[in-house]
């Protein structure tokens, strides 16, 4: 897939806000800090399409970038101590109302750091997953940051937590563009699927 558009589109702060376009979403989560915007930014071939921040815990709403052959929502970090625990539940309630409101979800891209064995936090995240059947691809971010043979260990480590394939498991550089060939790659496979879902839905 060659990404010619990207553009934000809004934010949502509670359920009745959530888009639900024709076109396919594709989520992106993980925990504070995990270089979700910096991955966007690096999918969209842009700097500044989503907002990096040195803080952790910025990104506390449901936020929609247009790709053109989907839409991108961008969701709050969990897992941000600094934060109180009303907020916390608030952030929690507003990740399962997204899921629940299906809203034409086709993938979810789950990001961990690489550099780090997964948090009970990003477990919780992929079992929801795994328990909803949503389809998902886990990204380890910040592959620059390793050696071959250290991002070699962490990807076995990566794919133990989650009970999943190591090669399930795509390292990804923001920095270097290591790894998004095979992004979007696999967004031209989703982006496929759900225009035939679309197709033989209608034909029924």
């Amino acid at each position: 897939m060659k990404i010619t558009k990207a553009e934000f589109i809004t934010s949502a702060a509670r359920k009745d806000q959530f888009l639900a376009p024709e076109k396919p979403v594709i989520a992106v989560c993980g925990r504070s800090n995990v270089g979700k915007s910096s991955f966007i930014n690096a999918l969209a071939g842009r700097k500044k399409l989503a907002r990096v921040s040195g803080q952790p815990g910025r990104t506390r709403l449901v936020n929609y970038f247009d790709f053109g052959a989907f839409m991108l929502a961008d969701l709050p970090g969990y897992g941000f101590a600094r934060v109180s625990k009303a907020e916390k539940a608030a952030w929690g309630r507003l990740l399962e109302d997204f899921f629940a409101a299906g809203a034409n979800i086709s993938h979810v891209f789950a990001l961990c750091d690489i550099r780090h064995e997964p948090t009970a936090d990003d477990k919780t995240m992929v079992q929801y997953l795994y328990y909803n059947l949503i389809p998902f691809t886990v990204v380890a971010t910040k592959a620059d940051k390793l050696s071959r043979a250290q991002a070699d260990r962490s990807l076995t480590a990566i794919a133990a937590a989650y009970k999943c394939g190591r090669g399930d498991v795509v390292p990804v550089s923001s920095l270097t563009r290591v790894g998004f060939d095979r992004v979007l790659s696999l967004l031209d496979d989703i982006v496929a699927a759900a225009a035939a879902r679309t197709e033989s839905e209608e034909s029924d």
